[in-house]
Protein backbone atom coordinates (compact mmCIF):
# COMPACT_ATOMS: atom_id res chain seq x y z
CA UNK A 1 0.00 0.00 0.00
CA UNK A 2 1.27 3.57 -0.81
CA UNK A 3 0.72 6.44 1.11
CA UNK A 4 1.65 10.16 0.24
CA UNK A 5 1.62 12.53 2.55
CA UNK A 6 1.99 16.70 1.71
CA UNK A 7 2.75 19.51 4.31
CA UNK A 8 4.08 23.09 3.53
CA UNK A 9 1.07 24.67 2.08
CA UNK A 10 -0.55 28.05 3.69
CA UNK A 11 -0.84 31.61 2.83
CA UNK A 12 1.63 33.98 0.89
CA UNK A 13 2.07 37.48 -0.06
CA UNK A 14 2.21 38.02 -4.19
CA UNK A 15 6.33 37.62 -4.50
CA UNK A 16 6.70 35.00 -1.69
CA UNK A 17 7.78 32.07 -1.22
CA UNK A 18 6.53 28.06 0.13
CA UNK A 19 8.30 24.97 0.25
CA UNK A 20 6.22 22.29 -0.12
CA UNK A 21 7.00 18.40 1.10
CA UNK A 22 5.60 14.65 0.01
CA UNK A 23 6.68 11.66 1.75
CA UNK A 24 6.01 8.39 0.51
CA UNK A 25 5.76 5.53 2.13
CA UNK A 26 5.01 1.58 0.89
CA UNK A 27 6.01 0.60 -2.32
CA UNK A 28 7.43 3.46 -4.01
CA UNK A 29 10.91 3.18 -4.89
CA UNK A 30 13.56 5.64 -6.07
CA UNK A 31 12.88 4.16 -9.72
CA UNK A 32 9.00 5.63 -9.64
CA UNK A 33 8.24 8.69 -10.89
CA UNK A 34 6.93 11.60 -8.50
CA UNK A 35 5.45 15.15 -9.01
CA UNK A 36 3.07 17.86 -8.28
CA UNK A 37 -0.02 18.67 -9.77
CA UNK A 38 -2.70 21.61 -8.63
CA UNK A 39 -6.16 22.29 -8.87
CA UNK A 40 -7.97 25.70 -8.42
CA UNK A 41 -11.59 26.22 -7.97
CA UNK A 42 -13.28 25.18 -11.51
CA UNK A 43 -10.70 23.92 -13.27
CA UNK A 44 -9.17 20.83 -14.06
CA UNK A 45 -6.25 19.53 -12.56
CA UNK A 46 -2.79 20.68 -14.54
CA UNK A 47 1.11 19.16 -13.93
CA UNK A 48 3.06 21.63 -12.03
CA UNK A 49 6.02 19.49 -12.01
CA UNK A 50 7.46 16.11 -12.19
CA UNK A 51 11.22 14.43 -11.18
CA UNK A 52 11.83 10.58 -12.86
CA UNK A 53 13.76 7.64 -11.30
CA UNK A 54 16.89 9.12 -13.38
CA UNK A 55 16.38 12.85 -11.98
CA UNK A 56 15.29 14.65 -15.20
CA UNK A 57 12.98 17.22 -14.30
CA UNK A 58 9.97 18.45 -16.39
CA UNK A 59 7.63 21.93 -15.34
CA UNK A 60 4.29 23.32 -16.52
CA UNK A 61 4.96 26.34 -18.62
CA UNK A 62 3.16 28.85 -16.13
CA UNK A 63 5.83 27.79 -13.29
CA UNK A 64 9.10 27.44 -15.39
CA UNK A 65 11.95 29.61 -13.88
CA UNK A 66 9.71 30.16 -10.37
CA UNK A 67 9.48 26.64 -8.72
CA UNK A 68 11.97 23.30 -8.69
CA UNK A 69 11.12 20.09 -7.84
CA UNK A 70 13.85 18.20 -5.93
CA UNK A 71 14.02 14.63 -4.31
CA UNK A 72 15.75 13.20 -1.15
CA UNK A 73 15.93 9.51 -2.64
CA UNK A 74 17.22 8.68 1.20
CA UNK A 75 13.89 9.50 2.83
CA UNK A 76 11.86 8.85 -0.51
CA UNK A 77 10.33 12.43 -0.03
CA UNK A 78 9.72 15.04 -2.81
CA UNK A 79 9.91 18.86 -2.56
CA UNK A 80 8.71 21.95 -4.36
CA UNK A 81 10.43 25.29 -4.19
CA UNK A 82 7.55 27.82 -5.30
CA UNK A 83 9.06 31.44 -5.60
CA UNK A 84 7.86 34.67 -7.00
CA UNK A 85 4.41 33.23 -6.72
CA UNK A 86 1.58 34.64 -8.02
CA UNK A 87 -1.85 34.98 -7.34
CA UNK A 88 -3.06 32.41 -10.24
CA UNK A 89 -0.48 29.88 -8.20
CA UNK A 90 -3.19 29.34 -6.04
CA UNK A 91 -5.23 25.88 -5.43
CA UNK A 92 -4.64 22.45 -3.71
CA UNK A 93 -1.25 21.23 -4.77
CA UNK A 94 -1.21 17.34 -5.04
CA UNK A 95 1.48 14.87 -4.85
CA UNK A 96 1.45 12.09 -6.94
CA UNK A 97 3.89 9.02 -7.40
CA UNK A 98 3.95 6.15 -10.34
CA UNK A 99 4.16 2.98 -9.72
CA UNK A 100 2.82 0.96 -13.00
CA UNK A 101 -0.42 0.48 -13.52
CA UNK A 102 -1.55 3.30 -10.42
CA UNK A 103 -1.49 6.72 -9.91
CA UNK A 104 -1.22 7.49 -6.42
CA UNK A 105 -2.17 10.70 -4.91
CA UNK A 106 -1.92 12.51 -1.81
CA UNK A 107 -4.97 13.75 -0.09
CA UNK A 108 -3.73 17.99 -1.02
CA UNK A 109 -2.62 21.03 0.80
CA UNK A 110 -3.48 24.44 -0.14
CA UNK A 111 -1.82 26.99 -1.21
CA UNK A 112 -3.19 30.54 -1.17
CA UNK A 113 -1.10 33.94 -2.97
CA UNK A 114 -2.84 36.62 -1.66
CA UNK A 115 -2.23 40.11 -0.19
Amino acid sequence: QVQLVESGGGLVQPGGSLRLSCSASGSISSANPMGWYRQAPGKQRDMVAIIRGDGSTSYGDSVKGRFTISRDYVKNTVYLQMNSLKPEDTAVYYCNAFRWPTNYWGQGTQVTVSS
